[in-house]
């Protein structure tokens, strides 16, 4: 007998699960690092674009795969496409792009752990920026440290996602999503007082397309799919559980909305601290650490306001990696037929093995030829690699797939069904047909140095 499919309790909830798994480390960790290591404004530019214009429909056409098979990435393209055998393979590919970044997200979230609990000893009490700031660089090469929050993560990420739908991963993210969006306010309501505002607003806002490098256009691109969490297969196994009365056009518009609000607001709060005290832009993946403690120093109840960030940060740093470690999960239950407990404590433990190259990165005491073979070391070479070239290529199959090998009238009907917004459906399937597709190829190219988009664009923008 078939087990009924569980289903979110409502569309808040489903929303705040998603928003979740964007701000998480999406919003909050990489896309402040990656517009300084990009120039600013017009890499911010680029990233609304490829957002509305590419990565929202891309999400639509993941909630449709989903919806409409009630399988996770695996099962809904061999069961949407008869015809092919192939197409499993994107749903394998899905699953690899997931356990990759979820292996180094658990690393990243476990200095997150770390930092909740140094705020309550107050490290940052007596230091001047450049010494709080510099406390990251010292953990980060902390090998045993590293390792140790590493596995508690890990922990708390199968345990939400051990109890299911409902009750684990919804129940989560009603609460903390929330909340971290209040803290996020209050803190962008501070930075607008601090000297470097003003001139963050202008690095973020004002395009520069001279700064802009070859690879910076398909950093955009990711960065627009990472944010929403597309090409990964967690909107698609999300959708599995969407009831069919549910509005899909809708829910991509806000999804995506709130995405792109919530990372301009972390960057318009992150990057005045830089430009105030002298930091660098291009300061990398630990650039979140660096500033905030910097920030949190100068105010008030610095001890309570420090400490409560970082525990929302670690609950919602914990909403991405339960999506990532439950489409890991959904797929091995529904391919090999396990027991949810016997797949996410697989899952839980493999990604927790892959991890262990990301935690030992900074210190040297794995692979210490790595970064002179690859120019970089373990945890910048699978980052760059997940989030600038898998992320792409699984978004660009997904869509492919929807606009092409899918039935049309199960895509329309998916695409209709319940919405009030019936009137999007010929543009939607038209730029996942023509317009997404040939962006996505031509920002492939790019990057790849076939061709070169940066002169173009800033002719473009400077005329």
């Amino acid at each position: 007998m078939t087990q009924q499919r569980e289903h979110w309790g409502s569309r808040l909830g489903f929303i705040m699960a998603t928003a979740g798994s964007a701000i998480g480390l999406g919003s909050l960790w990489r896309f402040p690092y990656i517009v300084g290591q990009n120039g600013g404004g017009a890499f911010v530019l680029l990233y609304l674009i490829f957002t509305f214009g590419i990565g929202i429909p891309i999400f639509i056409a993941e909630l449709i795969i989903g919806r409409s098979s009630q399988k996770s990435a695996i099962k809904a393209f061999t069961e949407l496409a008869p015809k092919s055998n192939h197409w499993k393979i994107l749903g394998w590919f899905n699953i690899l792009t997931s356990f990759i970044i979820l292996s180094y997200y658990s690393v990243i979230s476990g200095w997150t752990v770390n930092y909740a609990l140094m705020s309550l000893v107050q490290f940052y009490k007596g230091k001047t920026p450049e010494q709080i700031s510099n406390i990251f660089d010292i953990l980060s090469s902390s090998s045993d440290i590293n390792l140790f929050w590493h596995f508690i993560f890990m922990l708390m990420t199968v345990g939400v996602v051990f109890k299911g739908i409902r009750k684990g991963i919804e129940y989560w993210s009603r609460i903390l999503t929330p909340a971290l969006l209040v803290i996020l306010i209050g803190l962008f309501l501070f930075s607008t007082t601090l000297s470097g505002f003003k001139e963050s607003v202008e690095f973020i806002l004002l395009p520069n397309f001279s700064s802009l490098t070859s690879s910076g256009v398909l950093d955009a691109l990711g960065m627009a799919l990472f944010t929403i969490s597309v090409g990964i297969g967690i909107v698609l196994t999300y959708g599995s559980y969407m009831k069919p009365s549910e509005d899909i056009p809708k829910t991509g518009l806000i999804i995506g909305t709130v995405s792109v609000s919530v990372s301009l607001f972390a960057a318009l709060m992150i990057f005045p601290i830089i430009f105030s005290f002298g930091f660098e832009p291009q300061a990398g993946p630990g650039l979140v650490f660096k500033t905030l403690p910097v920030l949190f120093a100068q105010l008030p109840g610095s001890l309570v306001i420090s400490t409560i960030f970082f525990i929302l940060f670690v609950f919602t740093a914990l909403t991405s990696s339960i999506s990532l470690l439950e489409v890991l999960s959904a797929n091995l239950i529904e391919v090999f037929g396990w027991k949810r407990a016997k797949a996410v404590s697989i899952a839980g433990l493999a990604t927790f093995v892959m991890g262990i190259p990301t935690a030992l990165a900074s210190s040297g005491a794995l692979f210490g030829n790595w970064i002179k073979i690859y120019g970089m070391n373990f945890f910048d070479t699978i980052n760059e690699i997940s989030g600038s070239w898998m992320m792409p290529l699984g978004g660009l199959f997904t869509i492919i797939f929807a606009g092409w090998f899918m039935e049309k009238k199960l895509v329309q009907s998916e695409f209709t069904n319940g919405t009030t917004l019936k009137r999007l459906l010929k543009p939607w399937f038209f730029t996942i047909r023509y317009v997404a597709p040939l962006a996505v190829l031509i920002v492939i190219l790019q990057r790849s140095e076939i061709i070169d988009l940066t002169v173009i664009l800033d002719k473009l923008f400077t005329k």
